[in-house]
């Protein structure tokens, strides 16, 4: 038994760092185990994220019958939260607490505003689709509070995993933080996969009352798996926090000119933008389309969110090969950009050929796509960074990129209804020409990136 452990130890240091995305990122202070459970904070994400874009939005549009422009602004409400990501990072950099600790209590608020989201939400939804309402109630009732409930969950989202990154970049050294934060992103995409194929197999036999224990479980599970990743991350540091205290911390506006000043900061952020809204527009009609388009249950749409954080882990895996060899960031996103023309291609031909293959390979296309931009993106906003400021770096991108995400799933959403009344072809039905139309203006959108993006690839990019 010793013999095989020491060869399966050897078999792991020969070719784990090899294999697996971001294995290389740990070292003697930051052990793998400890890394692994910091990255369960971004893997609970990746399961609310999942609930909400995937499941809850194909079960209020098909199964409840909500407006699709309803669920877009719904799904659309945690934007109200995001461009405060910004500020969030710079507050928990220079948090002042008698233990020492910046990001823990920050972590744990933002645990405690998402269980309250995810704890109101199954009788939000039940007020939604009727079940407790009486005939003097109105609709908008229902409305409202699912509206809150996902707002609620939005903001701990925001916060927790905007935290969460500036602790995993504290821990890191700062050679290793790209590819720590990266392995932060392969967990999300990991709890992704892993909630949508367990959502998939519990709402296989779709009922109200198995949707709301799939909710409450999340609510549990969540909370655990973000107590257990910040479980001994910070050290308590009295002296150091005594010395905090005593020292005046610069403004938020300080630290916001320090970083937009940088070269092409403002470019750089405008793409994120732009290529965010393309590949999320169509997030909260995937799941629909397939069961209006290609007539497929609640199920197996729930696994197409599944293909695509698939998709998005192998561009990470990818990103992650090329960016460790010196390769240029900004070519990395520019290919995640142009790898979702053809995606988009492949979605919009599915409904006419009726062919569930060539739209779950879109769709796969499409996750590999956006993994490449995204990582792309990240790795070229921290090392732009000023000195000091990589939590008001990750805290700009990412307030862009949810609030172009949020943007696009309402505009999906919209986009959706207004467009069923127009006749792009007659290959197509009716009920899809709205999506059809979504479709295409985020093939348009991806080209206005890569556009953008031309002045960025002219330019000599540091490390």
């Amino acid at each position: 038994m010793k013999s095989f452990d020491q060869k399966l130890m050897s078999l792991w240091m020969r070719w784990g760092k090899r294999v697996l995305p971001f294995a290389d990122a740990a070292d003697d202070n930051l052990p793998l185990s400890r890394l692994l459970r910091l990255s369960l904070i971004q893997f609970s994400v990746g399961i609310s994220l999942t609930l909400l874009v995937g499941t809850l939005n194909r079960v209020m549009i098909v199964e409840l019958a909500v407006p699709s422009t309803i669920v877009g602004v719904m799904l659309a409400l945690p934007l109200l939260f995001a461009p405060f990501r910004a500020l969030i990072g710079y507050r928990s950099d220079t948090h002042k607490s008698a233990l020492g600790w910046r990001r823990v209590p920050y972590i744990f608020r933002g645990t405690m505003v998402q269980f309250g989201g995810l704890a109101l939400m199954p009788f939000a939804l039940l007020v939604l689709a009727g079940a407790l309402q009486s005939a003097s109630w109105p609709a908008w009732i229902g409305q409202i509070s699912a509206g809150v409930a996902i707002l609620l969950v939005g903001a701990g989202v925001h916060i927790t995993q905007t935290v969460g990154l500036a602790l995993a970049t504290d821990l890191a050294r700062e050679d290793q933080q790209a590819n720590v934060v990266g392995l932060m992103y392969v967990s999300l995409l990991l709890g992704s996969i892993a909630a949508a194929l367990a959502f998939g197999t519990f709402l296989n036999d779709f009922t109200p009352g198995r949707l709301i224990q799939v909710i409450q479980g999340c609510a549990v599970v969540t909370m655990f798996l973000n107590l257990v990743a910040s479980w001994k991350q910070e050290a308590l540091n009295p002296a150091a926090a005594s010395a905090a205290l005593q020292a005046p911390p610069m403004t938020f506006r300080q630290t916001w000119d320090l970083f937009i000043v940088q070269a092409q900061t403002i470019r750089r952020l405008t793409v994120i933008g732009v290529g965010t809204l393309a590949f999320t527009m169509s997030d909260v009609l995937l799941e629909p389309f397939g069961g209006q388009a290609l007539g497929l249950g609640v199920g197996t749409t729930t696994r197409l969110t599944a293909i695509l954080a698939g998709g998005s882990l192998v561009g990470f895996a990818i990103a992650s090969y090329v960016l460790s060899r010196g390769r240029n960031p900004v070519m990395v996103f520019a290919v995640g950009a142009l790898m979702g023309l053809p995606a988009f291609a492949m979605v919009i031909a599915a409904a006419p050929t009726q062919s569930i293959s060539l739209f779950s390979l879109g769709v796969l296309l499409m996750g590999c796509g956006a993994g490449l931009f995204g990582h792309g993106t990240l790795t070229a906003t921290m090392r732009d960074a000023p000195k000091g400021q990589v939590g008001m770096a990750l805290g700009a991108w990412g307030a862009v990129q949810a609030t172009a995400a949020g943007f696009g799933a309402a505009i999906g959403g919209v986009l959706r209804d207004v467009g069923r009344g127009v006749i792009l072809s007659d290959a197509w039905s009716p009920v899809t020409n709205g999506y059809i139309l979504v479709y295409l203006l985020e093939m348009i959108l991806l080209v206005a990136a890569l556009i953008i993006t031309v002045p960025l690839l002219r330019r000599r990019h540091p490390g």
